[in-house]
């Protein structure tokens, strides 16, 4: 697979011009799906603009200066996407977290240095592995091992420490608690759940809000109980 895609073809969550040159750069595959990640080039060079040229920004990237979720990342090719932490190391340190806007594009949101130390992951599945234990997944692609009485259900989310991915404390899809809405129609939204429904069908389950509207449940995510847990994008309610 190429590693070029046109501009024009650019996933509508980047961004970037229309137009302009013909090729861009396209994400390698990774923890997050094309359309959900923007390239670590088109971030440090398009959006941030600490590089004038891939050249330059390869050299950053070479010299131990960007982290993405508490590591080293010198593969400019890497996509990052919904809640992970991204750090410029220089010329002096800079922390942010990429989230979408209430327009469904991906931002980068700048946070402290106490918030890039943690994310929030929603977890997407939940199996048992040999050995008795169980494994879940979330929505980054990141496994983690945890005990076979682990309260943690799909749907819910972890706050995770970084990198060690310590779990720091388990947020759960429950009534009352505050989401934060990754797609749809309410796109860059946080409400508060009022009930899950359950549908015995081919059709995707829905979260149902407080505020009177309601998505997929795959659009949620959990990000704290009273107090969102993360910042958020200026004009997102609380």
């Amino acid at each position: 697979m190429t590693l070029r895609l046109k501009r024009r073809a650019a996933p509508r969550t980047w961004t970037v011009p229309r137009k302009g040159s013909k090729w861009i750069q396209r994400p390698a595959p990774g923890p997050h799906a094309q359309d959900e990640s923007i390239p670590l080039l088109l971030v440090i060079r398009d959006i941030r603009r600490i590089a004038q040229s891939a050249r330059e920004a390869r050299l950053l990237a070479r010299s131990g200066s960007i982290l993405v979720d508490g590591k080293v990342v010198k593969d400019l090719d890497r996509g990052v996407g919904l809640l992970d932490a991204l750090t410029f190391a220089t010329p002096k340190p800079e922390h942010f977290r990429i989230l979408k806007d209430r327009r469904g594009k991906l931002v980068l949101l700048p946070i402290d240095g106490k918030e890039a130390a943690f994310k929030i992951g929603r977890v997407r599945f939940k199996h048992t592995v040999p050995g008795g234990r169980v494994q879940v997944t979330l929505h980054d692609g990141r496994n983690l091992l945890v005990a076979a009485d682990a309260p943690y259900k799909v749907g819910d989310s972890l706050k995770i420490e970084l990198p060690s991915q310590k779990v720091l404390g388990h947020l759960k899809l429950a009534p009352g608690h505050l989401a934060y809405v990754s797609g749809g129609s309410h796109v860059g939204q946080l409400a508060r759940v009022d009930h899950v429904e359950v549908r015995n069908s081919s059709q995707p389950n829905r979260v149902h809000f407080q505020e009177g509207f309601s998505t997929i449940k795959e659009y949620v995510f959990i990000v704290g109980d009273t107090a969102p847990q993360v910042t958020l994008p200026e004009g997102v309610g609380r």
